[in-house]
């Protein structure tokens, strides 16, 4: 039978090295290892981030030959690609009309160095940071919508959807702010990226949030959290997933005890409304606090498998 969901990981990654930790892409000896155990926990593909494109041609030729060893590993491709852009207020930040130009030529750029392989979805952070763009306010917000549907255009064009993706520091991180946005963005270009652990962070009901927009969302990143955002810490430089004070690590993986996101629920709303392929598991800094990425991996496929594949089966 036809399976309707399919797991992919997202790519983040690190293991003990002689000289200290190491990611995947240290070597193709090292990225071989990391390929083989996700294989062998039960994942069926792989995402990636953008800004690995340089090191992909580098140490492989082409998105298209990294592909080759991917699926020679025994996983069937690359799914999602993540767009970790560089937002800068002075040349690239959504919510600033003068940077467009900018953004709409790195994306067509960005299209013709994954050309090679066939992408589901490139995936961005609609926003700059929210201490760049803050006062939110329903011009930006409109601003950035413009933006994002002429980038969808793009992106649809060469046949990958634009998704987006609402970390908790982001500019468009409030539940009143997303719906604004959305509101205001064509939903045949601009796709919403459900990641359930950034919007509980940001104090937003993931369940709640797919089951208003499940017509247009194109992917989920499934991770937890124990914490939910308190005071200014969306807004610590230059990264308040490390600088927030409150929190020494904010993401840990399915399954994990006192975890905030409802994940039955979130299974039980995908069965619901009847989404079909791939959710992306994610472990985002899995080995702050003595955690350990390839356990977290295994213990999330675990429970993908054992608990969440028997709601939706």
């Amino acid at each position: 039978m036809e399976r309707r969901i399919k797991w992919s990981y997202m790519d983040h990654w690190r293991s003990d090295g002689p000289a200290g930790p190491i990611d995947q892409w240290h070597s193709v000896k090292t990225m071989s290892r990391f390929l083989k155990q996700i294989k062998a926990t039960g994942f069926d593909a792989i995402d990636t981030f953008d800004f690995r494109i340089g090191q992909i041609f580098g140490d492989y030729g082409s998105p298209a030959k990294y592909q080759e060893m991917v699926q020679d590993h025994g996983l069937e491709r690359i799914v999602n690609t993540f767009h970790a852009a560089d937002y800068d207020v002075r040349n690239y930040a959504p919510h600033v009309p003068e940077t467009h130009a900018t953004i709409l030529e790195d994306f067509r750029v960005t299209l013709g160095l994954w050309s090679s392989i066939q992408l589901d979805n490139i995936i961005v952070m609609p926003a700059t940071l929210y201490y760049d763009m803050e006062p939110v306010t329903e011009d930006k917000l409109k601003h950035a919508a413009e933006l994002w549907n002429k980038v969808g255009a793009i992106t649809a064009a060469a046949g990958v959807r634009l998704t987006c993706h609402h970390e908790f520091f982001c500019g468009i991180q409030s539940e009143a702010d997303i719906e604004t946005f959305y509101s205001y963005t064509d939903p045949r270009y601009v796709h919403l990226f459900v990641d359930t652990a950034q919007h509980c962070i940001a104090g937003v009901d993931p369940v709640a949030l797919y089951r208003r927009h499940a017509d247009r969302v194109s992917g989920f990143h499934f991770k937890d959290t124990r914490n939910i955002a308190t005071g200014d810490d969306h807004r610590h430089r230059p990264d308040s997933e490390i600088m927030a004070p409150t929190t020494g690590k904010w993401f840990y993986e399915m399954g994990t005890d006192q975890g905030l996101v409802d994940f039955e629920a979130m299974m039980t709303a995908v069965r619901d409304h009847e989404y079909r392929g791939w959710i992306s598991v994610e472990h985002d800094k899995a080995n702050k606090e003595g955690g350990d990425y390839s356990e977290s991996t295994a213990v999330a496929r675990w429970y993908a498998a054992n608990v969440l594949e028997r709601i939706y089966s």
